[in-house]
């Protein structure tokens, strides 16, 4: 096993052996001013060099000594990015940039790749698992890649599309954690303003040699995993090949049409490379043959440690390479072990530890979030009692509270969960809707978590109305069958049946609730229910029946026995639905006398009253065709408007009024819209994403299937299952 150069001298100098050749291979990928940079990327680091060759650390040193003798590296201590202090880090010199190149065979990778892929890795002894899935792969083959951690599960996986882009295929990446769901992976696959819905992912990426891979599904919470399941399976049923990468056991019941490849550890004698070259054969062999091959634990092995017996890894974990850690290192393992999500450096309370778990070879880094391999989180984990780790989970969420944003507060949210003393209703009720608008999958998993612990009933309407607008019908099924009798019941009940399709249903429980409400609060679902009803349509004109139906109830509803504040503010919301549906049906007289009435109230210059001046100059047509005069109030509108909710109605009301003369500008407007800036806890809000999605299958005929699948599954969630109806039976007949 020895690390000298090949003695035979060519013109270009002394050959380097494999290992260092890799090691230059790797260095080139970098640019020449870096040697002088402040702030160094980690895989300029030893252990950086260390894990892209996919060995233990010790191993780095003869090569490195001999590279560094021959001219071809220099090192230096810099800062390294994601690092508290100054590291040791290897530059290539030009020699050694030509070196590489005159021995370098490496194959041009002619696909492309999306999603937060990891860097390859030189990958050791798994030479056939690589053939054989990418194999399947190529013929069609979903694939479930299953094993120990720290097996080398995601080295794997990252070999397989390597071989597969040199194939020429689309790689699509995604990594789950805790908070990943469906809309989340989709969006690491498809990046920009990708569907939420199975259906409408699924068929987005319905194309050929393309490779999806999902990796760590056992991170997936309970909350999610079903869909999640879903989604793969969808996608195993198109044309594109899906791999799921999974620590034993698998967290899926079943993956059905994926081919299981259960991963082992390596044979001793194809992981001596992963060892030093110069260390004795047979001490090597005994190494690995300790680790059962298992290679994170022959990467977590030193030179001056103990080996365990055969089977033996966690009892090694535990006693040598956790007991082997100064305190700093430590504190940095607890406080990593214990939050739900990576997590940057930066981040940790306790932060002088992370260089050490990083040269120790525990941490793994996701792009710029660490957390402990798997393999030593659970064993850290399974060390703590109950109430110890009650304990921990106290002192960060304390710690997590003095920090802002919505992350912090998702993270202290989940250690207050599981702290026992500080778990409160109130504060969770209080803070979810602002985790919720950012991420609503968290949100979603810390309400199943805490309604677990606590029998709490406004938990319970919470959790279930989350899921309502996530349009989760099992979920919110299973909250509001928790919830007692009575008109709060009722109403989510409807609201279920109506996500459901089940629209006589919905509206006889509707009026059942309704009865049983106080005047105030039966009035706001009156008016809401008329809204939604005026809402629950296509773009185009609404049908005069509809209208008068809505017209007459809203005539009918008594306004008598409320406040006088309340009264005026249901007033104004009637006359808002009335001015919409008059321009709706051509009653350009009562619009404008509407209009007057509400200018009197709201002032001249309120938004919703120019609002309404818009709509009124985009539906005045001339000879059948929106004026130019009334496009251009439209476009200053939309440019000057703040409100999210506000540009995309009037981007809406302009597409409608000239489609499908549609100018530039608007459909660049329409395309640069991010519907993530809509809320999903208000049903106005809802609706118009819904509306978003439509009018982009319209606007993108090649995408209409997915984008109409995602408007139908966006139409239920926001409960106007009229208008699903009508889309799907449209879908049906384009198809």
């Amino acid at each position: 096993m020895g690390d000298g150069f090949d003695l035979h001298f060519a013109r270009r100098g002394p050959v380097p052996n494999q290992r260092q050749l890799a090691i230059l291979s790797h260095l080139s990928r970098f640019g020449s001013d870096l040697e002088s940079s402040w702030d160094v990327p980690r895989a300029l680091s030893l252990v950086g060099i260390a894990e892209h060759l996919g060995v233990v650390r010790s191993a780095l040193n003869p090569p490195l000594k001999r590279l560094e003798e021959a001219g071809l590296i220099t090192t230096r201590t810099a800062h390294v990015i994601g690092s508290n202090r100054r590291r040791k880090v290897v530059h290539i010199t030009q020699s050694g940039r030509e070196a590489s190149e005159s021995h370098s065979h490496t194959p041009q990778q002619g696909g492309s790749s999306f999603g937060p892929i990891p860097d390859s890795v030189n990958i050791t002894g798994r030479g056939a698992e690589v053939s054989s899935i990418a194999e399947s792969a190529s013929e069609g083959g979903s694939i479930l890649i299953e094993g120990l951690p720290g097996i080398g599960k995601t080295s794997l996986a990252v070999a397989v599309c390597d071989e597969m882009r040199e194939r020429n295929w689309t790689v699509r990446w995604s990594s789950a954690n805790a908070d990943s769901d469906v809309r989340s992976i989709g969006e690491m696959w498809l990046g920009g303003n990708p569907p939420s819905s199975i259906e409408s992912i699924s068929a987005k990426l319905d194309s050929k040699r393309t490779l999806l891979v999902l990796d760590e599904a056992q991170e997936l919470s309970d909350r999610h995993i079903e869909s999640v399941k879903s989604l793969m399976e969808a996608c195993s049923r198109t044309s594109a090949s899906v791999i799921v990468v999974t620590r034993a056991p698998n967290p899926f019941t079943e993956l059905i049409g994926f081919i299981e490849n259960r991963l082992e550890g390596l044979v001793p004698e194809e992981a001596l490379g992963l060892l030093p070259e110069n260390l004795d054969k047979s001490e090597a062999l005994e190494i690995c043959r300790a680790m059962d091959g298992h290679p994170l634990a022959i990467k977590l092995w030193e030179p001056d440690d103990e080996l365990p017996g055969s089977g033996a890894i966690q009892e090694f974990v535990e006693n040598t390479v956790i007991r082997r850690l100064s305190q700093p290192g430590s504190t940095s393992l607890d406080e990593l072990s214990l939050s739900p999500i990576p997590l940057l450096v930066d981040e940790l309370f306790e932060p002088d530890g992370a260089d050490e778990l990083d040269d120790s070879a525990i941490l793994r880094w996701v792009s710029d979030f660490v957390e402990p391999h798997h393999l030593v989180r659970n064993v850290r984990r399974a060390a703590w009692s109950e109430e110890e780790i009650a304990k921990l989970h106290h002192e960060q969420a304390e710690k997590w509270s003095s920090r802002d944003g919505h992350r912090a507060l998702r993270i202290e949210a989940h250690h207050r969960i599981f702290s026992e003393n500080l778990i409160d209703a109130g504060w969770i009720m209080g803070n979810i809707p602002l985790i919720s608008s950012e991420d609503s999958a968290a949100a979603a998993v810390l309400l199943e978590q805490a309604t677990q612990l606590l029998d709490e009933e406004r938990l319970s309407e919470m959790a279930a109305d989350l899921a309502l607008e996530r349009g989760e019908a099992g979920f919110a099924s299973s909250h509001i069958e928790s919830l007692p009798s009575g008109p709060n019941k009722i109403f989510r009940e409807s609201r279920l049946a109506r996500i459901e399709g089940d629209l006589s249903k919905a509206e006889e429980l509707e009026q059942s609730a309704m009865k049983l409400m106080p005047p105030e609060e039966r009035v706001r679902t009156q008016i809401s229910a008329l809204v939604r009803k005026f809402d629950d349509r296509l773009p185009g004109p609404i049908d005069p029946a509809s209208a008068s139906s809505i017209l007459s109830e809203a005539d009918s509803l008594l306004l008598s026995d409320l406040s006088s504040e309340d009264g005026e503010m249901a007033s104004l919301a009637i006359d808002l639905l009335r001015h919409s549906i008059s321009l709706d049906i051509g009653d350009l007289e009562q619009a404008a006398s509407t209009r007057s009435s509400l200018e009197e109230r709201l002032g001249p210059n309120d938004a919703r009253v120019k609002s309404l001046d818009i709509k009124a100059r985009l539906v005045s047509k001339s000879e059948g065709l929106v004026t130019e005069e009334a496009m251009a109030s439209a476009r200053k509108h939309i440019e000057s408007s703040e409100s999210p909710l506000e540009r995309i109605k009037i981007i809406h009301m302009a597409l409608e009024a000239s489609h499908p003369n549609c100018p530039e500008w608007l459909l660049n407007e329409h395309s640069v819209f991010n519907p993530g800036s809509l809320r999903g806890d208000l049903p106005s809000h809802r609706r118009a994403c819904s509306h978003w999605w439509y009018w982009r299958g319209v606007l993108e005929p090649s995408s209409r299937l997915s984008n109409w699948n995602e408007s139908i599954v966006r139409l239920r969630a926001a409960e106007c299952a009229g208008a699903a109806k009508k889309l799907t039976s449209r879908l049906a007949k384009e198809l």
